[in-house]
């Protein structure tokens, strides 16, 4: 397994928190790495300190550039593939190219341990891409009140696509995010997820921090930000984690 698609239709979970800080601990743990900024938004490039550009992810989706010409290099074996306003314009050309991301990156399979892709939060072209292009998953979920009912619409279009697009699909976990340890809701979602999901959750909890939150606009992942926050140690673990599973996939 190489390509691990971050995708969850609903906002605000943390999903690009996440393909930001696993990627950077992957790195730290040796692995060469590329993030597919694949959001509008353009957030994981921005909080990677990188300005969004009109050669990115889109200029290479449209065989408009090469990856030599998109790629940077963000450090030393850790690679981002960024996005730009221009993004927009991809639910549209993309609509009937479920499998043009899977093109793109097939060929830099080799040149990388991980490929990590940051969807959008919707269920579009863009993010049916990135379910296409990807050979696991990995599904942020917020500890609160209807994040199963999130899973189960997310589970559903996961099926779809693997029955016609990308058999191999698989989840490779999911990961709860935003936990608040004091409450009683965050406990309750979280035995609530457990119960349901079982081993396809991550034992990692992600926990609702405010290091976590600073160090995008500083541009930063959280190992450089502040490494010995609580949320630098869950993203430490996280790395840990996902490489255990991704090798026993």
């Amino acid at each position: 397994m190489n390509r691990i698609g971050i995708v969850n239709q609903k906002g605000g979970v943390g999903k690009t928190t996440t393909a930001i800080n696993l990627a950077s601990y992957l790195v730290r743990a040796g692995q060469r790495v590329l993030l597919v900024d694949l959001d509008p938004q353009a957030n994981a490039t921005s909080g990677l300190n990188q300005q969004p550009t009109e050669d990115g992810v889109y200029s290479l989706l449209l065989g408009e550039s090469t990856p030599e010409q998109s790629i940077r290099e963000v450090v030393r074996n850790f690679h981002l593939l960024p996005a730009g306003p221009d993004l927009v314009g991809a639910n549209a050309q993309l609509t009937h190219l479920p499998q043009r991301l899977r093109e793109v990156l097939e060929p830099l399979s080799a040149a990388y341990d991980l490929i990590l892709i940051d969807a959008p939060p919707s269920l579009g072209p863009l993010t049916l891409n990135a379910l296409v292009a990807s050979e696991g998953l990995l599904v942020p979920v917020q500890a609160e009140y209807y994040a199963l009912e999130g899973i189960a619409g997310l589970m559903e279009t996961i099926d779809e696509v693997r029955s016609s697009l990308n058999p191999a699909l698989r989840l490779l976990g999911v990961l709860i995010t935003m936990f608040d340890s004091r409450t009683l809701l965050s406990q309750q979602v979280e035995s609530n997820i457990r119960a349901h999901l079982g081993e396809k959750v991550f034992w990692t909890v992600i926990p609702r921090n405010v290091r976590l939150a600073e160090a995008p606009s500083h541009g930063q992942a959280i190992g450089d930000y502040a490494p010995t926050s609580s949320g630098a140690h869950a993203y430490r673990r996280l790395a840990e984690e996902v490489m255990r599973r991704v090798q026993e996939a």
